[in-house]
């Protein structure tokens, strides 16, 4: 077992502590002075004003990444080494604290001889001789935990460990930094080349761990990925609010967040798809109706081209013309791209015809002849200038421009759902729909490239379209993925039931795919009450377990319809006397209701919803069932699991839908309810 603070070696505890403390005074001192420093240089003296502006956004991010958190500390952990040097100490932190002498006064928890923190054990020690870990309370240490792994000790249990994973929370999420385990310590460290794909079951830190490999890719691969970006794309704006002060707080403020609504930026959406509908635009299929839809508009030359030069009219015909089509056509540019292109074509066709007769025009005639007003107009009548809007508009108002680009992937009946009943007058005038944004955005993708970024982070990928999938994909089409889902929690009708599947859309068919099952946050009473509903919703895959020596709270509250809010706000009201956050989580159509009850009962909260989170940290949040999602809190009520289930339009994505909402839980859980339990719940 770890060595306990009461055993008085090699030191008494007090005098342990005492040194450690000054160890984070000084750091604290050395930090303020590397951020004094930064803010002393002055990006004016660059060379010109492109680089000073350049250098002055550098240094406010150096002067970001340097700020201390008095609410917490500058290190969580440290290590005795045995190396080549000798016996040597390095505190973990998070991030690096150097003194005068560029000596390390702290250790970045990326750096890689902060691995061994994460990973050493008694069987594997990695010259680690001890490891202490500390307990921390508003920024001052509290207490300390020793473990020899020479001397045989066990990792098996720390209470600091678990007194850090337990700590009551509010506000948004915060970074696991101090308590990763060996598992995930492996995940974060992946190579920047590689894909991987994380199956991780509720409570197993899987969103953490995806933020804290960005942290770490950003650290170890920083001048690639300062050029080509890191991108982290969530469910909605209430979860990158929860999470976005996980990366700011490792000191990496570069990197950018979106939805994939946000993402898929082609629009307002004022239409709303049947789920049929939107099934089928979400379906795969629509990437090849779509690509045919566009190269479609590319000619055939069935008239020679004319062009006249001087005195004379140089003629080329239609077959040489159509052969230089064909020849861009199959280099597989893209559409823009390659019209781009056609004029120069064109031109060096008339260019050779030229040279034929005796005549060389110099090296600026070909230019001149691609510029020339007969060969743009040649050119625009055999590849004419398209945009998204307008190539979808047409497909979804003319039933023959979509059986011609749809023969032989969509059936008549699936064409039929596509079209407008009533279709709009003009591509301006449009009323797009969720699912329509990821087919503009596959076809800006065919006439133009996506930019690809570095690498992007994926969370709640389960509940992504194909199409939307590919979307995210294309945006790393030369960079790499960390995708991290559950598919026991997908709660959309598309939602994917394979991970092979979801890569393969996202263009990874070679990856890592990694599954995290034991939980952290989750307690053991809260996740096997959810567990029930597995057999029902997800066949096949395996309960999740909590590894938590705590197993929690749980209460089940049958209710009087009448009283049904009444007992909500007991129940509120009983959890607020505890430090920590309480999320009420219900049916979306109650939530005015229930508001109105903590009102009354002058139980202040705040309430969230699928645009944003609440501006003010607040012990009570009011939760809609539909964006529980990612969600975490200290200790949770849930209101009429019946009614959360039936809010879907099946059977299964309702269940799955209750599944993500009792898993929200780190402490208790509360579930009242005036109708029956589902029949998979109950039983």
């Amino acid at each position: 077992m770890p060595t306990p603070t009461a055993e008085p070696t090699p030191h008494a505890p007090g005098d342990v502590l005492a040194r450690e403390q000054a160890h984070l005074e000084h750091a604290r001192d050395e930090l303020r002075r590397m951020r004094e420093a930064t803010e002393r240089l002055d990006a004016s003296t660059a060379a010109d004003a492109f680089n000073a502006a350049y250098l002055d956004l550098v240094l406010a991010r150096r002067v970001a990444s340097l700020q201390d958190d008095p609410r917490t500390t500058l290190f969580f952990g440290r290590i005795d080494c045995r190396t080549e040097h000798g016996a040597e100490t390095f505190h973990i932190g998070r991030r690096h604290v150097s003194d005068g002498r560029g000596d390390p006064v702290v250790v970045d928890w990326r750096a890689p001889i902060s691995t061994a923190f994460y990973r050493a054990s008694p069987a594997e020690p990695m010259g680690v001789e001890l490891r202490r870990r500390f307990g921390v309370d508003r920024g001052r240490l509290t207490a300390y935990e020793d473990e020899r792994l020479t001397g045989g000790d066990t990792t098996d249990h720390s209470a600091i460990l678990a007194a850090e994973i337990e700590r009551p929370r509010s506000g948004p999420m915060r970074d696991i930094v101090s308590t990763i385990q060996p598992e995930q310590d492996e995940i974060v460290r992946s190579d920047l080349a590689t894909s991987i794909c994380v199956q991780g079951a509720p409570g197993t830190g899987k969103t953490a761990v995806g933020l804290h490999r960005a942290a770490w890719l950003l650290y170890s691969f920083r001048t690639q990925l300062d050029r080509s970006g890191v991108l982290v794309v969530g469910p909605n704006r209430a979860f990158l609010d929860h999470i976005g002060a996980v990366l700011p707080s490792l000191g990496e403020v570069r990197v950018r967040h979106a939805t994939v609504d946000t993402l898929l930026d082609h629009g307002r959406v004022r239409a709303e798809d049947d789920t049929a509908v939107a099934l089928l635009k979400g379906d795969a299929r629509m990437a090849e109706v779509l690509r045919a839809a566009v190269w479609r508009h590319v000619g055939r030359a069935t008239e020679p081209m004319v062009v006249p030069r001087g005195s004379r009219r140089w003629r080329v015909p239609a077959y040489e013309v159509q052969d230089e089509v064909d020849a861009l056509v199959r280099r597989g540019v893209r559409y823009s791209a390659a019209r781009e292109l056609l004029p120069q074509r064109l031109a060096h066709l008339v260019m050779l015809q030229i040279e034929r007769s005796g005549d060389f025009p110099g090296d600026t005639a070909q230019d001149a002849i691609a510029r020339s007003a007969p060969v743009r107009a040649y050119a625009k009548d055999l590849w004419p200038v398209l945009d998204a809007a307008g190539v979808l508009h047409r497909l979804f108002s003319d039933p023959a421009a979509l059986a011609d680009a749809a023969h032989g992937v969509l059936t008549d009946e699936e064409q039929a759902m596509l079209l407008w009943d009533r279709p709009a007058r003009t591509k301006g005038a449009a009323r797009w729909s969720r699912a329509d944004l990821a087919l503009l955005d596959e076809l800006t993708d065919l006439l133009d490239r996506t930019p690809s970024l570095g690498h992007v982070v994926l969370d709640e990928a389960q509940d992504l379209s194909p199409m939307q999938l590919r979307a995210v994909g294309r945006r790393a089409s030369t960079g790499s993925l960390t995708v991290l889902g559950d598919i026991a929690q997908g709660t959309t009708p598309w939602a994917t039931e394979s991970w092979d599947t979801a890569m393969a859309h996202l263009g990874r068919d070679r990856h890592e795919l990694v599954t995290l099952d034991r939980g952290f946050r989750v307690p053991g009473l809260v996740i096997d009450f959810a567990a029930r509903l597995l057999p029902s919703m997800a066949p096949g895959l395996g309960a999740p377990r909590s590894v938590r020596d705590n197993p929690g709270r749980l209460e089940v509250l049958a209710a009087d319809p009448s009283r049904r809010s009444a007992a909500v706000v007991d129940a509120v009201r009983s959890m607020t006397g505890e430090p920590g956050s309480v999320g009420v989580i219900a049916p979306d159509a109650f939530l005015d209701a229930l508001s109105s009850a903590l009102e009354r009962a002058e139980i202040g909260h705040g309430r969230l919803d699928a645009e944003h989170g609440d501006d003010e940290d607040r012990q009570v949040e009011l939760v809609p069932a539909s964006i529980a999602k990612g969600l975490e809190f200290d200790r949770v009520v849930v209101v009429e699991p019946a009614a959360i289930a039936a809010a879907e339009p099946d059977e299964r994505t309702g269940l799955r839908r209750l599944y993500v909402v009792l898993t929200r839980a780190v402490s208790a859980l509360t579930v009242v309810h005036a109708e029956p339990l589902p029949e998979a719940l109950a039983g």
